[in-house]
């Protein structure tokens, strides 16, 4: 599947940060990986510090799937908001989820300290009513946040205006958020990976699976083998091609960066990330230089060459979006692109075993959580390999 199309910035920004070869042996190994994206990268990170052997393969050059289009918001609020979810899966359940995503956060921190990263930054997150009818769903879902545990504050639509130059009826402000370079982030602890022994390959399409007694056989378009004992499954919205139970609803999404914005003074306060209560969302974030990064604006995905043709379209609409909260600031949409991404039924990602697919565990972060999905993911999927239990794993179970 071709996931994403037009010019990310990231991949502008950077370009091909490494190179990794393709295989051209078969090779034995404890646990194979499937993907090479941030998913794949966190759990190969997690598993090689356990310990354990583990190669990462990928069907394209690293990084060039969903990962170079992300973003790159981090925040603990899901799709669903946790007034909402709280009500399909029970207050306890949502409000653990919404922890665990908050928690993920600070691990990314974490990590990205230990192996010298040095494009993440912690940052507010700016939850707004895009219109006024979503006053109440701004204050029952401030009272449930509330509940969990969340540092956050309720804002006036006089605050909203003060504190961050635009109008909205009510928001949610919350102490938690960060901004990171997903595609950058993933390269980085590839490379750690790679010092600590374990194999990265990309350009390694794995065209079939052969499951044994006592582990796995991967069987490359070239006729290479790699024999593990165990698989990880993290190639994301490819996952179709593998499970055959209806897990996730594809949609596309759109994005733009503008130009550099000539100015000493940020569009906006302390490069809060900003989104809002309309549905598809629209969110923003600013980066180093003063760019705006919008997205939004989703479509359900039908194919590539329709959701490719709408993308002058909805960059346009994507600038009329930013024009409407800051009439007075000129925004020029530098790059635009879209990519594909799913929705499930309660927001929460797809971690764990599949019963048809035995020795192998998934890492599916679907949704707008993607990033802290995978570092959830990616610490089950280690307590499963080791035989731990994880008393989290059943509210990301296939079976739930």
């Amino acid at each position: 599947m071709n996931l994403t199309t037009g010019y990310p910035y990231s991949l502008i920004d950077n370009g091909l940060v490494n190179t990794y070869p393709s295989l051209t042996d078969s090779i034995k190994t404890e646990v194979a990986i499937i993907g090479g994206g941030i998913s794949g990268a966190l759990t190969a990170y997690y598993l090689v510090n356990a310990g354990l052997d583990c190669v990462v393969v990928d069907a394209r050059s690293i990084g060039l799937g969903s990962t170079c289009a992300s973003t790159s918001l981090l925040q603990y609020e899901l799709d669903k908001p946790l007034s909402v979810l709280s009500k399909q899966i029970g207050f306890k359940s949502a409000a653990r989820a919404y922890t665990m995503c908050s928690e993920a956060i600070d691990t990314i921190e974490n990590i990205s300290v230990k192996i010298n990263f040095k494009l993440f930054e912690k940052t507010k997150s700016l939850y707004f009513a895009a219109y006024k009818k979503d006053k109440k769903l701004i204050e029952s879902e401030f009272e449930y946040r509330k509940k969990a545990g969340f540092q956050l504050q309720l804002l006036s639509d006089k605050e909203v205006q003060n504190k961050f130059g635009f109008a909205s009826p009510s928001a949610i402000l919350s102490e938690q958020g960060a901004t990171i370079d997903a595609y950058m982030f993933t390269h980085a602890l590839l490379q750690t990976i790679i010092k600590k022994g374990g194999g990265v390959f990309d350009r390694t399409k794995v065209t079939k699976i052969e499951y044994k007694r006592n582990g796995v056989k991967l069987i490359t378009g070239k006729g290479h083998y790699i024999t593990a004992g165990k698989v990880v499954n993290a190639s994301g919205y490819e996952i179709t091609e593998f499970v055959d139970k209806k897990i996730v609803n594809l949609n596309s999404t759109y994005a733009i960066a503008s130009e550099h914005i000539q100015s000493h003074v940020p569009v906006w306060k302390d490069g809060t990330l900003l989104w809002n209560t309309a549905d598809p969302y629209l969110y923003m974030r600013l980066t180093k230089d003063n760019r705006v990064i919008i997205g939004g604006r989703d479509e359900e995905f039908y194919n590539t060459a329709k959701r490719d043709k709408l993308i002058k379209k909805k960059t346009a609409l994507l600038k009329k979006d930013f024009s409407k909260l800051f009439p007075d600031i000129e925004l020029i949409p530098e790059f635009s692109w879209t990519g594909t991404f799913g929705s499930t039924k309660d927001a929460l990602p797809y971690i764990g075993t599949y019963n048809k697919t035995p020795h192998t565990y998934y890492a599916l972060g679907f949704g707008g959580n993607g990033i802290t999905f995978s570092v959830i993911a990616a610490e089950i999927i280690l307590d499963m390999i080791t035989g731990k239990k994880n008393k989290d794993a059943s509210l990301f179970s296939f079976a739930r």
